[in-house]
């Protein structure tokens, strides 16, 4: 009888640690099939039984409180929810084939409502496909890849919005072909190359239509080995490099006959124009510190546009050229202090349009769990320099609250 029961004791151990080892196998198998978009260790989601369909399940809320003030008018009082998002992403039938979706539901979001046409709320919604390890393809809408600061999240900011540069010469987003290829190593040098063949218009148009197209291309450089936790996609150094870390970056983007005075972005034009931008960018992260400096620029030629029935109404394509300089620093309690330069230059094209602006910030966080609470807090002083010689001199403040999951 001892016999007995020591021998099925032993087979259900045996049996038990087979099974164990099967888990452990198909969990390890999941983990390396799982690409970067579809990464979901820490989300909120469920994955089907049979494993063929996973989604999580996130959304972010940013609330601010504001006061500004511009040279010879009353102060402005802000008070709104800047952003609301929900996302969503997974698999369908095998971990290759990922998908995302991201709504946008606060004002700002979705914008004017004009009737015939749907609320602006589709930020995201792009099919990937995992060929291989490191090769992704995405068929839809997302991020074009363009300056840093605008494909990192919005919820991965150090201070309370992107750069004066950033809202002027960015390529947003915008529906077509996706292609990304990258070989990081945390030691050793590492590159990301990425492209897009895109309609030109931005999201969600579908007021006129138009034979041209967009081109985009990105280089990413990496000579000290790849930041922890893919760190170069979002600022502070949460991670607290224990060796420096550098991104060194290249973007060019072609937009052939856009219809829009930013590209992807802005008011309608009344002739088309081809509109190359072109976009540099450095990132440095090291034990608290980081360090961030970005060039961007538009060109076109004829900038200006005329109403063929009314030649007093002009449009232009917003030409020129910014830099922002950026610094910070996260102490062990997990405040941190930034300070940010931006200075914009208009072409002489649009002298008369538009000004020339500088704008310094500085700011105050306090990191609660990571970018997914925090609280921030921020004061800009604008120098406004106009064509025929006048400087306005504007400020304000701002403190906003982060929570998402």
């Amino acid at each position: 009888m001892k016999r007995f029961l020591f021998g099925t004791v032993l087979l259900f151990t045996i049996f038990a640690s087979a099974q164990e080892d099967k888990i452990e196998k198909k969990e390890v198998i999941k983990k390396t099939e799982l690409a970067q978009y579809l990464n979901s260790s820490k989300k909120l989601g469920f994955t089907q039984k049979d494993s063929l369909f996973q989604m999580n399940i996130g959304f972010r809320v940013q609330s601010r409180i504001g006061y500004g003030k511009e040279d010879s008018e009353s102060g402005v009082v802000e008070g709104e929810i800047r952003r609301m998002r929900l996302k969503l992403d997974g698999f369908v039938y095998n971990p290759r084939f990922g998908y995302k979706v991201e709504l946008g539901f606060s004002a700002r979001d979705i914008g004017t409502v004009v009737v015939g046409n749907s609320g602006n709320v589709i930020l995201d919604g792009v099919f990937f496909y995992k060929a291989t390890p490191n090769f992704t393809v995405g068929f839809g809408q997302t991020k074009l890849p363009g300056n840093n600061q605008r494909v990192i999240s919005s919820n991965s900011l150090e201070l309370t919005d992107r750069s004066i540069n950033n809202s002027k010469f960015n390529i947003d987003r915008d529906f077509g072909v996706f292609l990304d290829y990258s070989e990081e190593n945390p030691a050793h040098f590492s590159y990301a190359l990425k492209g897009a063949i895109t309609k030109g218009e931005g999201r969600n148009w579908v007021k006129t239509q138009d034979d041209g197209i967009a081109l985009s291309g990105k280089v990413e450089l990496f000579p000290l080995g790849a930041f922890t936790k893919n760190g170069s996609n979002f600022e502070a150094d949460l991670m607290r490099e224990k060796t420096l870390k550098w991104m060194i970056s290249g973007a060019f983007s072609q937009n052939n006959n856009a219809l829009r005075s930013q590209g992807q972005l802005g008011s309608s034009l009344y002739e088309s124009r081809t509109l190359q931008s072109l976009f540099f960018d450095t990132m440095f992260k090291y034990n608290g510190w980081t360090a961030m400096a970005a060039y961007m620029s538009r060109a076109t030629d004829n900038p200006i546009t005329v109403n063929p029935l009314d030649s007093t109404k002009k449009q232009a394509v917003f030409v020129g050229h910014g830099v922002d300089a950026q610094l910070s620093y996260l102490f062990p309690s997990n405040y941190q202090i930034i300070g940010r330069f931006s200075t914009q230059k208009v072409d002489a094209g649009i002298q008369t349009l538009s000004p020339d602006m500088d704008e310094y910030t500085i700011g105050l966080s306090k990191y609660i769990f990571g970018h997914k609470i925090k609280l921030q807090g921020e004061f800009s002083y604008d120098n406004v320099k106009s064509y025929n010689g006048d400087v306005h001199n504007n400020w304000f403040a701002r403190f906003q609250v982060e929570i998402g999951i």
